[in-house]
Formats: C-alpha cells, structure tokens, sequence
C-alpha cells in the first residue's frame, strides 16, 4: 500500500502567502525530502503578488509580479480559486474555481495567509456607493479611471477637492502624491485642494517623526484637518460628525484593515482586527493543524511586546517562518520563534521625496531625496520574489534573514 503524502495548504498569495510557500519548500529540501514526499499547495484567485504598498502612485502598472515560474521552480502547486469555507475540524478548504464551480481540498497542515481588506463601517451612509480607495489593485484603477474622467467636468472646487479619510501611513502617502497628480489631469494651474480627515487629535503615528510629516504635507499644500469623524458621503462631498460639509467629487477612504474574513472561521481567538492570536511559531492557540500569518496573525514581533503591523515589511518574515514551522510540525522537526526585533518605516511622500525612520518610537534617519532613493529600493528590489531560480528563491526564504530592517 503506497503511503498517504502529507498536504500543506498555504491560502492566499500576497507577500506572507508567497514568502510560506518558499520557505515551506526550503524546509523539505533541507530536510532531504524529495519534492514529490510532501505536497504544498498555494491557492489564491491569481498567481500574481500584487505590490499593495504601491497602490496609492499614479502609475502602478509594475506593480505586480508574477508568481507561475517562480512557484515552478521551488515545486510549489498553484491552485487558481478563492476560498470560502475553512473546516479545521475536518482539514478541510472549500473554493470556487475560476470557472465558478466548487471544489475543495484537504490538508495536513494548513497556513492562513489571507490578508487583511479595507475597514468600511455600515455606520458611514454612502461609504459604499460613492467613495475611492486604493486597497487592491481593481480598486486603485478604478480610482485613477476616476480621476482622469475629472477633466470632462466643469471646473468647480468640488472637481479640484480631494478629500483623503484616514491619516494614517495610506492615507498620507495618498495624500502626498495627489496634487501632483490633479494637475497632472486638470492642469498645472488648477486651483487644486487635498483635505485629510482624521479623528484623532493629531497625526502622531510617525511619533518622532511627525514634525517632518506634518512639515511635508504643508510643503505640497495639503491640508489636514484632525479630531473629524466621517458621517456621510454623497456624490457632492463628504459630512462630518461636527457638520463640517466639504464638496468633493473625490473622496479616498483609507481609515484602516481588518484581516480577512477567513479568520471567523478557524475556531481560535480574535484581536479587535480580526488576527488570529498565535503561538510565537505562529500556530493558532487551540488549533493545532492551523498557522496564521502575515495580516492574519496576531502575534509579538519582539521582546517588548510590540506587535506585528499589517505591513509588508512584517508580512515577509511572518510568511517565511510560518512556512518553515509547518512543514517542522508535519516532520516532528525543531521549528523557528518568529522574532522581528528590528523595525523600520519608510513613508512617500509626493514631490517632497520620502521619510525613512527607524525603531518604534520612528527615529528620522533620511528624508527628501535620499528618504525617497531608500524607498524606491525597498519597493522595487526588496519587496518583490527573488528570481524564479530554485536554489536563489530556496536561500532567500531562510526565516533567519530579515528583509527589511
């Protein structure tokens, strides 16, 4: 009787999707297993990783890669669907097919590496129906199509106003870039206008670094406007809580992300986002055939206490051990803490160039030119897959190498 081959199913192919299949393939080959001794299998609705940090430029036409031959190279099977029910009881995936039919598959070890999707609260009327985003790449064209389709209207403050909500790291970059980009469909001298909303008090999510944001921001002409809560969006503008009423044709909601979906249903505790609380191998608690990472995790990223952000930058090395930790599992093998201690951010930040900080407390470390020559680099070398060459790829996912930092 031919013996069963243990599945690893890793479900979704964004950065930590991506980085689990590699290292999961690493860990086989180094554990001297053929390929054909243990199956792992990557589903997601397309074998492209799409750059999401990019998603706010004016062009993102490179920012996508794809997937096929690199997922060839490292013996990793691709399985085109979008999963909609996971039964960790019974080890379990249901999907639909890109032919729109259901199908499933069982696994031995499964790595939820869905991501995160945009906050939309029901409590803001017209959220839906009249608002942009540039979250996934579908939504990041439909906005530019919107822009572009700017210049056939009359020219009132609300074509010219852009109002961004939520002044965090999207929402500011989306911020920066944006005069430039008006004027670049509307004219060089159009009397454009970008607002930021934001609830809090004050933009302090760069903490040291704030004062070189806020510096920035002014510098390029946009406005940010704090401790203001969205209630309404219309076709005409946006309504704030205090009653503030802006006119806009153009209103950007990036106020936040929620993990996936996916996460209700592995039978294991929630943050206030939705990530799975994980072992530091990234095991879900109670869970024992599960691993959850990237945006799905809800896990320490050092020492201190300081917990991973739904970032690339975390997503690459969560990916990369929680791939090498459940192959381990599968092979009774020593797995790898996932442990992140160093941290950087590296925010763009329009014609100003880009800020590039350092540590939690996001010490400034280069700004204009060479913040922004730090984040070309990042976005365009680091951040992609390695070459679709097995041994580069197999080398690159040791969960031992930090990425970015």
């Amino acid at each position: 009787m031919t013996a069963t081959v243990p599945k690893l199913v890793i479900v979704g192919a964004g950065f930590a999707g991506m980085w689990a299949a590699l290292s999961a393939s690493r860990k086989r080959e180094l554990a001297g297993l053929a390929d054909n001794a243990l199956e792992i299998i990557l589903i997601a609705p397309e074998p492209t990783l799409y750059i999401r940090p990019r998603l706010y430029e004016t062009d993102v036409s490179t920012a996508s890669a794809p997937l096929t031959d690199l997922l060839n190279a490292v013996a990793v099977r691709f399985v085109q669907g979008t999963v909609q029910q996971i039964a960790a009881d019974k080890n379990t995936v249901e999907y639909t097919t890109s032919y729109g039919t259901i199908s499933s598959l069982t696994f031995d070890r499964l790595i939820l590496a869905s991501g995160s999707t945009l906050f939309r609260p029901a409590s803001v009327a017209g959220l839906v129906e009249h608002s942009f985003n540039a979250d996934q790449m579908d939504s990041a064209l439909e906005l530019d199509a919107h822009l572009k389709s700017l210049s056939k209207l009359p020219d009132t403050p609300a074509r010219n106003t852009v109002v961004v909500c939520g002044g965090s790291f999207t929402g500011v970059e989306m911020a920066a870039e944006m005069p430039k980009r008006l004027r670049g469909i509307l004219g060089e001298n159009a009397d454009v206008k970008v607002i930021v909303l934001d609830r809090s008090d004050s933009l302090d999510f760069m903490r040291k670094s704030s004062p070189v944001v806020a510096e920035a921001l002014a510098s390029l002409g946009v406005q940010v406007l704090t401790g203001q809560s969205v209630a309404s969006i219309d076709a005409e503008g946006v309504t704030t809580a205090s009653g503030l009423r802006i006119p806009s044709k153009t209103i950007i909601w990036a106020a936040g992300l929620r993990a996936s979906a996916l996460t209700a249903q592995i039978p294991g505790e929630r943050d206030e986002i939705e990530r799975l609380h994980t072992t530091k191998t990234l095991q879900v608690i109670g869970v024992a055939n599960v691993y959850a990472t990237g945006d799905a995790a809800h896990v320490a990223a050092d020492d201190e206490g300081h917990l991973t952000l739904m970032a690339c930058q975390h997503a690459m090395n969560l990916g990369k051990a929680a791939g090498n930790n459940a192959v381990a599992d599968l092979l009774d093998l020593p797995q790898h803490p996932y442990s992140q201690p160093f941290y950087v951010t590296c925010l763009a930040l329009g014609p100003w160039g880009a800020l590039f900080s350092r540590g939690w407390d996001r010490e400034v470390d280069l700004v204009k030119e060479q913040g922004y020559k730090m984040k070309k680099y990042i976005n365009t070398q680091l951040i992609y897959p390695p070459a679709p060459n097995r041994a580069e790829a197999l080398a690159a996912a040791d969960p031992a190498i930090q990425l970015i930092g």
